[in-house]
């Protein structure tokens, strides 16, 4: 028996002594040493909805809606409808004169805030829900034997805890992401149904408001960058499962170390009363199970992170090239994107609230070097085919020294009538030099 004052008896049979969730049951602990598990449970079913799935995401979209609707978001006139399609049609009669990637816009689209949530949710699913089994499968990896034996219970509602943080930090992130994407390609990922390409025209406005440079102009480029990107994901069949893959992979990999899990729920965990609800929601809110990243993700994440620079590097290369000639603003308004990608926009500020996840192409500028210098040596041909198969990629050595990549796999001169003849014949043996 355990005689220290302010300390709950232990007779032994905790089951959770010397585990990282030792202080979180010792202050609800009843007779016995043994957690009180009604209790807690009680206050955490007080603080979350019971859901289905890993993610609570009827909370998480009313969440986003309610974010949205903080500030006037307004359906997209018939005009803008029209105007949108209109710049879509034009960037794909200009992108035809760029690369062989056949059109990848079947429906064009002008959306508001609210329609983006609701368009891209599915994609966000398959790309949060995994994070969230995972996050669940590495906390209960962590209890030791004893515990495991009794932890059915116990996982169901860390399960919906995790949902339910989740939910809260993906329907924050998803509304504030919606009021500043200007696409729905903007972030790099494939997050709308294969031929969708929409603008969000509010946030579009707000954008075009504060630079020198006109409102059609400004639609214009957003819709070459949208429809390039739409391009990519059309003609290279592997690339959106390739991004969303590296994802899940770095799902996969979450491992929990589980004496640092110990150490920092015991200092967030000190002077809580487990009974309080609201303590215990700033507890759960302030990342009482943040993980560590593993060698996987951290693998995982480079995998991504030169996948999406190589992305956004060739929309960036190609759309310069369709504008060269056409679009005197162009080059002021190509320098504004690289700076609002480079400096960490939405999709980073998202994804690393969301699932740790940094989502900024740190070397956009080193890939659209690395792809404009390929196509001046050998072509648009060769420039694209490095997209037939992943394997085919460059790697972040390469982006190291983008001018350098295939330096030795220059394009073949062109041969003279003669000099083909003379070739054939050394080809057939019958070369009569």
């Amino acid at each position: 028996m355990n005689d220290k004052p302010g300390e709950t008896p232990d007779d032994g049979q905790n089951p959770f002594k010397g585990t990282p969730f030792e202080q979180l049951f010792g202050g609800a602990a009843g007779a016995g040493g043994m957690p009180d598990l009604n209790q807690l449970f009680g206050q955490l079913q007080n603080l979350l909805q019971p859901h289905d799935g890993p993610v609570n995401w009827d909370f998480a979209l009313d969440l986003a809606r309610k974010t949205v609707a903080q500030q006037p978001d307004p359906t997209p006139s018939q005009r803008q409808r029209d105007a949108v399609a209109d710049a879509m049609r034009l960037a794909d009669h200009w992108l035809d004169e760029t690369t062989a990637f056949p059109s990848g816009v079947t429906t064009p689209a002008a959306w508001s805030r609210a329609e983006w949530v609701v368009g891209t949710t599915d994609v966000w699913k398959v790309l949060v829900e995994p994070i969230a089994e995972s996050s669940v499968q590495a906390l209960g990896s962590a209890l030791p034997g004893e515990a495991k034996e009794m932890s059915g219970p116990l996982l169901g509602i860390l399960g919906q805890a995790v949902g339910g943080m989740l939910a809260g930090q993906i329907g924050s992130g998803l509304g504030t992401l919606a009021s500043e994407v200007l696409s729905v390609s903007d972030i790099g990922l494939p997050l709308s149904a294969p031929g969708k390409g929409a603008i969000v025209t509010a946030n579009l406005d707000a954008f075009a408001a504060d630079l020198d440079v006109s409102a059609d102009d400004v639609l214009l480029y957003v819709a070459l960058r949208e429809a390039a990107h739409q391009r990519l994901f059309a003609g290279v069949p592997w690339l959106r499962d390739y991004l969303i893959g590296a994802v899940t992979d770095y799902a996969r990999g979450i491992e929990i170390n589980a004496e640092g899990m110990q150490a920092r729920i015991e200092e967030q965990m000190r002077g809580i009363d487990p009974t309080n609800a609201e303590a215990m929601q700033e507890l759960l809110d302030g990342g009482m199970f943040e993980l560590d990243s593993s060698p996987a993700q951290v693998a995982a994440l480079q995998r991504l992170e030169v996948a999406l620079a190589l992305v956004e590097g060739w929309v960036d290369e190609v759309v310069s090239q369709a504008t060269a000639e056409r679009m005197p603003t162009a080059g002021k308004l190509q320098e504004t994107f690289r700076r609002r990608r480079a400096a960490g926009g939405p999709a980073e500020q998202t994804f690393a609230t969301l699932v740790g996840l940094e989502l900024r192409p740190r070397r956009l500028r080193d890939a659209s070097t690395l792809w404009g210098s390929l196509r001046t040596r050998q072509g648009t041909e060769a420039r694209d085919g490095v997209w037939m198969h992943p394997d085919l990629l460059p790697t972040p050595a390469d982006l190291d020294d983008p001018l350098g990549f295939r330096e030795d796999a220059s394009a073949p001169p062109e041969l003279t009538d003669e000099d083909f003849d003379t070739e054939l014949q050394k080809l057939l043996g019958t070369d009569e030099t």
